[in-house]
């Protein structure tokens, strides 16, 4: 016990030592985050504002906007300003924060993703029962849900890695705070509590993976029955995109966790990081509003909007 020395901080790894390259970096994702905020706001306001879009669909869409928001927010700005500053430090608690919001939001992505996979699903199967089954009640209930089942998974996650010991280095090879990172620099005998919530996150992810790859066969096989090009062409615009996102969201993040640890850092991990972490709150917008019709014409209403009401406000007199 001599030997251990209370945990201050850790120090986040870079993607280079070389200040040009941390320049770029910084640049690239500032740029990226612009354009997620830019994306997820506008997704947010247009639902918000026209009473078309107010359905189950964009109800769990501008729930997923919100959330994208927060993921990205947790991560990016924070890499951004330690390109800038030289500082790759983050305190404690900071450390513990960012895992838990990190967590809360992987979580729920997926149980929300999965969600908006369960209302694809119904109003393909049970067309004539979709009103009654996805009610406003039954839609705010499972959105609450996802957001409460990711908070105990924020939760679980924190507790069982913060309680490991940290006595040797605390530069964690990751950009920021994951479990995979901070597992690797503890100096802990033990590691059945960070296992077992691991085992359970892992298990979960790999369920809803398999369960929406088996349902999304028979959700095509039923589309390709469908008698009119238009419809099919509709309805796999509408589930591709989704299934293609929450594939490669769920595959890279297990992938990031199972794989073994490595003696020295790899720039592979910080990219493979990026695909659960930064594309799809980034890719999200770009899937759900640039194809959505309903969408642009949401958009093309705004501005006509607020290009008429300009030129209808009357000109003041001296």
């Amino acid at each position: 016990m001599a030997n251990l020395t209370v945990v201050t901080g850790f120090f986040l790894m870079g993607f280079s030592n070389t200040w040009e390259l941390q320049v770029l970096h910084a640049i690239l994702f500032l740029l990226i985050y612009l354009v997620a905020l830019m994306g997820n706001i506008l997704i947010f306001t247009l639902i918000s504002l026209d009473g078309k879009l107010h359905t189950p669909m964009y109800f769990f869409l501008k729930n997923l906007s919100f959330l994208d928001l927060c993921f990205i927010s947790i991560t990016v700005p924070k890499s951004i300003a330690n390109s800038l500053s030289h500082s790759y430090s983050i305190s404690f608690w900071g450390c513990v924060s960012q895992l838990f919001l990190m967590m809360l939001s992987v979580a729920s992505e997926l149980f929300l993703l999965t969600v908006m996979f369960y209302d694809c699903y119904v109003a393909i199967f049970k067309p004539l029962h979709y009103d009654v089954i996805m009610t406003r009640g039954a839609c705010v209930r499972m959105a609450a849900v996802s957001w409460l089942s990711g908070g105990l998974f924020g939760a679980l996650h924190s507790a069982s890695t913060f309680t490991l010991l940290f006595c040797g280095s605390k530069k964690t090879p990751q950009f920021f705070c994951d479990v995979p990172s901070l597992l690797r620099i503890s100096c802990s005998n033990s590691y059945l509590a960070a296992d077992v919530s691991l085992a359970i996150g892992v298990g979960i992810g790999v369920f809803c993976c398999v369960y929406i790859i088996i349902s999304y066969t028979h959700v095509f096989s039923t589309v390709l029955k469908i008698p009119t090009t238009e419809g099919r062409s509709k309805a796999f615009s509408t589930c591709l995109p989704h299934l293609i996102i929450i594939v490669v969201f769920i595959t890279t993040g297990l992938i990031a966790y199972l794989k073994p640890p490595q003696e020295s850092d790899s720039v592979i991990d910080l990219l493979l990081s990026m695909f659960y972490t930064v594309v799809p709150p980034t890719i999200n917008p770009v899937i759900y509003s640039l194809r959505n019709k309903d969408m642009k014409t949401a958009l093309m209403k705004l501005i006509a909007c607020k290009y008429f009401s300009k030129r209808l406000i009357p000109k003041s007199f001296p």
